[in-house]
């Protein structure tokens, strides 16, 4: 695990997932849907709003969804 993966709110994970070139899709509720096309393929990530913090799997879950690795998504989020 990446030492700084931890203490990341859905604010900073919305802005990753955008400067990542993802689109916010569809929203129901506290839900918003981003996607993105990647070599063919959809990918879409949910990101609950206003969360202060998620789980490290929930965060992993959603680097995965997204198609990066953890250290491109440390990347992205030092830029």
């Amino acid at each position: 695990m990446h030492p700084e993966l931890k203490n990341i709110n859905s604010r900073e994970v919305e802005r990753l997932l955008i400067k990542a070139g993802f689109i916010l899709d569809r929203q129901k509720g506290s839900h918003l849907q981003y996607l993105r096309m990647m070599k063919g393929k959809i990918l879409r990530v949910t990101v609950v709003a206003n969360r202060k913090s998620y789980s490290i799997d929930t965060l992993k879950t959603m680097i995965a969804q997204s198609g990066l690795s953890e250290d491109e998504w440390v990347e992205l989020k030092n830029k």
